[in-house]
């Protein structure tokens, strides 16, 4: 959710409609209070659909097509832009069509357009009877216009992430200044229009132009958040709604990053223990106390000398997070571990954090982050909540905050978030594992209480954010079954999780003793195509 890493999260989007929202409350500045209730009607024409331009969408039959949104929803006269918007049109009979489901990657900054395919990876033809819906949120990927700033910022030789000296806060500092500064250039208005809000709004006019009276949503990671705010702003438009890897609504965005500093470096000790049970195949240690202190070796090393002159300490860092979003990689990860280790050989870590693209993903990622909610400009501050998080967490904490850098000089204006209230959504499924570090387990407690008639999945013990359709049956049938019937599990007392379930399983690397017969069933293909899917979204 927070860093661009080899690996990433997959997710699915369902969009809808416009509803008489709850009255503002006293938590609720005026300004918020108007998308739910108060907002200027805008209706979008209808979406001429026609062919899409990527070979996975034309291959599964989709269409594609673009939603016309105003710019600002105050004037919705104003200025226009386009979101791109993808279909997959249900397969079952006419007489048993559910409605839209859209699905969000989450990012934010994710391309949502491939997710229209996402209604084959749900078990038993569950989703057969749905139009899958993806999108590009505003100024995302082919959506019109499309936010880039500066292709290089993430890219190879920056500064050490830790800043140690004064020198490197320096150039962090100037790095940070001069890509808020690109953006303000490459974005002008449209970054006073990037809130998680707005968004919401926009959603909504996806349903007016599919011509629905409802939809289903389907969120990962951000997606939920984006789900919990429409579904505080249009309540009675929300169907059959999955929330996957949920953002606490008390934390955006600051102290969620905080969060996520703590909750990586624990996740990438779980890691360094599977790598030591390994040894036999990886020889990197037996213990995790020797994996760990082998991978902290290595960033002087590569601060004197990266490696092909590409790999530093920053990308050395990148890479291995992804090991601490999910178990997805795992092997990959040790491998282009191993290798460079015992052959000096860079290949599978160059494989890991290839030359940097388009900065959009990051791009629009601070347009959201930097203005859905206050974010701390004062510096010392910044550095002194940083250096404390640091000496408990080493892993990540100083390159989570340069990644988010630019937002202590964001040139679009702060907002104070929407209260999130879910009273009025007829039943949610959530799912989080209990260390999920990119939105930890906590969060989803939280958005159980806000949605009293959701009822919460949790994979235990496992450490993979936004997981579902991952193979795990426990998890997967239920989720078939919600959207197949509307009937969740039973919704148990306290403030817990209602059904427990097996985590996305640890891999088991070739070469090592041979897998369980579970670990084989939940290793098949529904875990290797979200991994194909991952690959292609940020956090």
């Amino acid at each position: 959710m927070n860093k661009l890493v080899a690996v990433t999260a997959a997710a699915a989007v369902v969009v809808g409609g416009l509803v008489v929202a709850p009255l503002a409350t006293a938590d609720q500045t005026e300004d918020q209070a108007k998308p739910a209730s108060n907002h200027k009607e805008y209706n979008p024409p209808p979406v001429q659909w026609g062919e899409c331009e990527n070979p996975t969408l034309v291959q599964a039959g989709a269409q594609c097509g673009f939603v016309e949104v105003p710019l600002d929803y105050d004037k919705p006269n104003g200025e226009k832009i386009q979101l791109a918007v993808s279909r997959v049109t249900h397969k079952g009979p006419d007489g048993d069509y559910q409605g839209p489901m859209l699905v969000n990657p989450g990012g934010p900054g994710g391309s949502g357009l491939i997710y229209a395919i996402f209604g084959d990876f749900v078990p038993n033809g569950a989703g057969d009877d749905y139009d899958w819906i993806g999108w590009d949120p505003r100024g995302v990927g082919s959506s019109q216009p499309s936010l880039s700033c500066d292709p290089n910022f993430d890219g190879y030789n920056r500064p050490f992430y830790v800043p140690i000296t004064p020198g490197i806060e320096r150039a962090w500092l100037k790095r940070s200044k001069n890509y808020a500064n690109a953006c303000e250039d490459a974005g002008g208005k449209l970054l006073e229009h990037m809130t998680t809000v707005e968004v919401a709004k926009d959603m909504d006019s996806i349903r007016k132009a599919l011509g629905s009276e409802q939809i289903n949503y389907y969120g990962f990671s951000y997606g939920t958040y984006l789900g919990q705010v429409y579904g505080t702003m249009f309540p009675d438009r929300f169907r059959r709604v999955v929330f996957d890897g949920n953002v606490d609504p008390t934390r955006v965005w600051y102290e969620s990053n905080i969060d996520q500093d703590i909750a990586f470096d624990r996740n990438i000790k779980i890691y360094w223990e599977w790598v030591a049970k390994y040894d036999s195949v990886y020889h990197l240690g037996d213990t995790a106390k020797k994996v760990e202190k082998l991978y902290y070796s290595q960033l002087p090393k590569l601060l004197r000398e990266p490696a092909e002159g590409k790999i530093g300490p920053d990308e050395w860092t990148d890479i291995f997070l992804s090991a601490a979003y999910y178990v997805y990689g795992w092997e990959d990860v040790a491998n282009a571990f191993a290798a460079w280790i015992h052959d000096s050989d860079a290949s599978g870590l160059l494989d890991l954090y290839p030359p940097p693209g388009d900065d959009n993903s990051h791009a629009v990622y601070l347009a959201v982050i930097c203005t859905d909610a206050k974010w701390v400009t004062n510096y010392n501050r910044y550095r002194l909540d940083n250096w404390i998080t640091h000496i408990k967490a080493p892993f990540t904490t100083w390159g989570n905050a340069w990644f988010n850098g630019p937002c202590l000089f964001w040139p679009g204006k702060s907002e104070r978030p929407l209260k999130i209230d879910g009273r009025g959504v007829d039943s949610a499924l959530l799912i989080n594992e209990t260390f999920d570090s990119a939105t930890p387990y906590p969060g989803a407690l939280e958005v159980r209480k806000r949605f009293p008639n959701s009822v919460l999945i949790e994979g235990v013990n496992g450490t993979t954010h936004s997981g579902s359709l991952s193979g795990v049956e426990c998890t997967d049938s239920r989720i078939a079954d919600y959207l197949e019937t509307g009937a969740l599990p039973e919704r148990k007392p306290g403030n817990g999780s209602d059904v427990q379930c097996d985590p996305v399983p640890q891999p088991v690397p070739e070469g090592a003793a041979a897998p369980t017969a579970q670990q084989r069933s939940a290793s098949a293909s529904p875990t290797e195509m979200r991994k194909e899917l991952a690959a292609a979204v940020p956090r």
